[in-house]
């Protein structure tokens, strides 16, 4: 597979989205989601699609992808004109069109059976990906760590989401132990001097129930 252009994984968890996809070739995402998880990943090129449970032999894994051809933002009234009139019909969303999907020759697999959130990457390590860890693209450093947990067959899981307190937080690596679980986090200097971002991961570092 040779494609050029920043990939963005998203998910497909109902068999009537992926029918929307495959016939009228679009896939919507809520702008406000857009703004959260990919800020500077924005806009993307390639879409590649991770089918839940709803999906039986193809479910937690990604097994198709599609190219961008463009990317509308509507309302949500606009995208399901025979929807019943609610408060969520005036909100917004990007439609993006695409060409028509395409199958992996191997999908990229979920090892626990996660759930995950939007991953934007690079095509590079999407066209390597044997799981869905292998797609992250957040640092250098928690590339070179997870290499190393492969080498060491150490199971892990990248980006794993806990909720602290009532607040969520995205764990850099998760380890799966026999006697428990332990969180791995690759802060660099810049992290560990920036208040604003100490102030919020203080009680993720320091929870006892972890």
């Amino acid at each position: 597979m040779s494609i050029r252009g920043e990939v963005l994984v998203v998910i497909i968890n109902k068999q009537l989205d992926f029918a929307v996809l495959r016939e009228k070739l679009w896939y919507r995402i809520p702008v406000v989601s857009a703004e959260k998880w990919m800020k500077d990943r924005w806009p993307p090129k390639w879409l590649a699609f991770y089918q839940t449970k709803a999906f039986g032999e193809d479910a937690y894994a990604i097994n198709y992808f599609a190219q961008v051809i463009d990317i509308l933002k509507v309302k949500r009234s606009q995208l399901f004109p025979d929807d019943t009139c609610n408060s969520r019909s005036e909100w917004f969303y990007y439609q993006i069109s695409v060409k028509p999907i395409q199958r992996l020759l191997r999908p990229i697999i979920s090892r626990r059976r996660r759930r995950i959130v939007f991953i934007p990457t690079t095509c590079e390590k999407f066209a390597r990906a044997v799981e869905i860890n292998d797609l992250y693209d957040e640092s250098t450093l928690e590339d070179r760590l997870w290499v190393e947990f492969k080498q060491l067959q150490i199971s892990a899981e990248r980006q794993e989401f806990v909720r602290v307190n009532k607040n969520d937080y995205a764990l850099d690596f998760a380890l799966y132990c026999l006697t428990g679980k332990i969180d791995v986090e690759t802060d660099g200097d810049y992290w560990h001097i920036n208040p604003e971002q100490a102030a919020k991961d203080y009680p993720r570092d320091n929870c006892e129930n972890r």
